[in-house]
């Protein structure tokens, strides 16, 4: 019996207004791009965000506070798409249906910082630099249209490239977040739904039979090694920075988290989805846990957190070969009594 419902080409039709949504030229007019929200997304969507933003309750929200600004800020803006997939998620820990329509995707936004960008309170002093931002957006679906949103935007990582880091040099390979090595990750045409459904299976098992079997004490209780390659390109977030190996995704990332966040434990998740060999995940209050260790210079808050968070995989022969990872950072470390964003030190940071 299949994990999930899935109808093809209803599939294909989100896929296929969430391409033209996101790559429209009504973008590049400010005027037009409230009406373009309304042609994909329901009057009273959702819209769940990085901090400042979090959360937006409307349309009009959507364009003051974000869309705008950003689109004003950076000159001749271009979002480049480098994964792109839809499918129907199954991201209860308990395997009961979930069956929600969602498409994902990641990539940069690329463009000239030519004007003081504004997110919330915050204000951002332009560079006149080129500069490019890592996003993730997840759309989910009713009757086609968009009523759901979540989007983070890596602002750690914009920050650092901007000059004015507000974490400390990371333990891995800073500023790295590639297309895919195999250059299949835009998934515009129909899968192979045995394969699709091999891979949802798969990352059921990592994230709620694998991860959430850790001891506390070593690292093998997870068995991470069962479905990870040990060449596994792990593309992490402003912070953290990527790890190209198994063993850097241990010594640089896996051990230094799980000392801070020994209990960590994976919940239900807003979306988990696979098409073809790829797979996506959003979930906001997705992972729990106890900050009881030190973490990136600071000591254990004893306070519990949850994590704010987007993934994609892509496997090869039953193991993980790559993983694009996005955590909001500035979210889990106000959890911890500590707001990123005094660290700023150009006037209008907080």
């Amino acid at each position: 019996m299949s994990i999930f419902e899935f109808k093809i080409e209803l599939n294909q039709q989100h896929k296929q207004l969430v391409w033209d949504y996101w790559h429209h030229t009504a973008w590049k007019n400010p005027a037009d791009i409230e009406k373009h929200l309304l042609r994909y997304q329901t009057q009273d969507a959702n819209w769940f965000g990085f901090l400042p933003l979090n959360q937006l309750s409307s349309l009009t929200a959507q364009v003051d506070e974000f869309w705008l600004p950003l689109y004003e800020s950076f000159s001749d803006l271009q979002r480049q798409t480098h994964i792109f997939l839809g499918g129907s998620s199954s991201g209860k820990a308990d395997g009961s249906p979930d069956n929600r329509y969602w498409v994902g995707g990641t990539g940069l936004f690329k463009g000239v910082f030519q004007q003081d960008w504004q997110i919330s309170d915050l204000r951002i002093p332009a560079n006149q630099q080129p500069i490019q931002i890592r996003w993730a957006e997840f759309c989910r679906f009713e009757e086609a249209r968009i009523v759901e949103t979540y989007l983070m935007l890596d602002l750690v990582d914009f920050f650092e490239q901007i000059g004015h880091p507000i974490l400390p040099p990371c333990r891995g390979v800073p500023e790295i977040y590639p297309v895919p090595i195999t250059q299949d990750g835009v998934i515009r045409d129909k899968q192979e739904q045995a394969v699709t459904e091999a891979s949802l299976q798969l990352i059921r098992d990592f994230l709620f039979e694998g991860l959430n079997l850790y001891d506390q004490d070593n690292l093998k209780s997870m068995g991470v090694a069962d479905f990870f390659h040990q060449d596994v390109k792990w593309y992490g977030p402003g912070g953290i920075g990527g790890c190209l190996s198994l063993k850097a995704f241990e010594d640089n990332h896996q051990k230094p988290w799980l000392i801070a966040f020994p209990d960590r434990k994976v919940c239900d998740l807003d979306s988990l989805f696979a098409e073809g060999n790829y797979v996506a995940s959003s979930g906001w209050k997705g992972v729990i846990a106890k900050h009881t260790g030190p973490y990136l210079g600071h000591p254990s808050s004893d306070k519990d957190i949850c994590f704010n968070g987007i993934d994609f995989w892509r496997s090869e022969s039953g193991k993980y070969v790559e993983n694009w990872v996005f955590v909001d950072m500035i979210h889990l470390f106000g959890q911890m009594g500590i707001d990123l964003l005094n660290r700023l030190n150009f006037e209008g940071g907080h």
